[in-house]
């Protein structure tokens, strides 16, 4: 009688309860692989001799270990490389604090006759123009800005109105659009505001904190003064 399938058998099961036992509650790769490895040598010494494992099997089931683990490692890796990026970028905007910063918006203030706003632009434009409004929605003032390079470019507003009267100081609202002969620019607003506080938010990440302006994150600034 054939006794080889039952002790292969008998071998098999008690290498795994043995390996089982060892582990702790949240097995990692190591652990898998090292219980692989010892189910592995439980079926070569006990494998039927007239119908072997074959190399090629045993070759894909240890590359395919090798494959979890390296996951496993990998994946460590980029979370320690997020927390460290984390860090970093927190350190680089706690420096940002009482700074005045240039983030994308529509917001002006006026003060003193002076106010100063940016646009953004995605090529290069041969007429730029800067529409002003008041809280009202009322149109204050157009300025031309003339030709500009593609990237970013500051103006300011003497605080006068389109009659030439002063405008009294306060907040007010700014839209841009530029163009290239006949063809459109993209264009996009953006404002001045001064860092009042570094926030840590719900998922971790620091935001720059602009008191009136809202919160913004760190790759929002465009140009720092």
């Amino acid at each position: 009688m054939n006794t080889v399938g039952t002790t292969e058998s008998s071998s098999f099961y008690a290498a795994l309860q043995s390996s089982g036992s060892s582990t702790s509650g949240t097995s990692t790769s190591e652990d898998i692989q090292n219980r692989f490895l010892t189910l592995l040598i439980a079926q070569l010494e006990n494998q039927d001799p007239l119908n072997p494992m074959e190399n090629t099997e045993m070759t894909n089931q240890l590359a395919q270990m090798s494959t979890v683990q390296g996951i496993e490692q990998l994946n460590a890796t980029l979370g320690a490389l997020v927390t460290s990026l984390a860090d970093t970028q927190a350190v680089q905007a706690s420096a940002l604090i009482g700074k005045t910063v240039l983030v994308p918006g529509e917001n002006l203030s006026l003060f003193e006759g002076e106010a100063y706003g940016g646009v953004s632009l995605s090529n290069a434009a041969d007429t730029v123009t800067v529409n002003i409004y008041d809280a009202t929605g009322r149109l204050v003032q157009t300025q031309s800005l003339g030709a500009c390079e593609a990237g970013n470019l500051l103006f300011s507003w003497d605080g006068l109105n389109s009659s030439g009267e002063a405008a009294p100081d306060g907040n007010y609202t700014f839209k841009a659009s530029a163009s290239n002969g006949s063809v459109s620019v993209t264009s996009k607003a953006m404002q001045l505001g001064t860092v009042s506080a570094l926030t840590r938010v719900a998922d971790g990440r620091f935001v720059l904190d602009l008191d009136t302006r809202g919160q913004y994150d760190f790759a929002d600034v465009q140009q720092v003064f």
